[in-house]
């Protein structure tokens, strides 16, 4: 189901807690509010649905995924960007690698490794980055 977008700063400078099994509506509702916004957003953390959780969802070149718990395990690459966010007005400057390694659990809680680089690399250090409270 589609949710409505939290703009609200202090609620989302609060770091999310683990997501498990009895939060996969709420990947599902990530996914939608995602799609439903593709035409200015990427990429969106459950915290921007108003659920402190960690759990993103990411536009990718083969669709759109939902990641729980993810957690980079590698990265290279380092550089400066400049990016924007649906929920916060305005672009800030960001550090980010233009290659990863994440870590985490797939809607059926069943554990992925994968590597993304490039624009998706950054997308999910973005939506990383809103599960630990961070705002850009």
């Amino acid at each position: 189901m589609i949710q409505p977008i939290m703009r609200d700063p202090l609620f989302l400078a609060v770091p999310s807690e683990r997501a498990g099994k009895a939060d996969k509506q709420i990947a599902l509702d990530l996914l939608d509010t995602l799609r439903a916004n593709l035409d200015g957003c990427v990429g969106m953390a459950a915290n921007m649905i108003g659920a402190h959780k960690r759990i993103i969802a990411v536009h990718t070149d083969i669709g759109q995924i939902a990641m729980l718990n993810p957690k980079i395990v590698k990265k290279d690459g380092v550089y400066e960007t400049e990016e924007g966010c649906l929920s916060l007005a305005g672009v800030r400057k960001a550090k980010r690698y233009q290659s990863i390694e994440v870590e985490y659990q797939d809607l059926n809680m069943k554990k992925q490794r994968r590597s993304f680089s490039g624009f998706t690399a950054q997308i999910i250090q973005h939506e990383i980055d809103h599960c630990d409270g961070i705002l850009i």
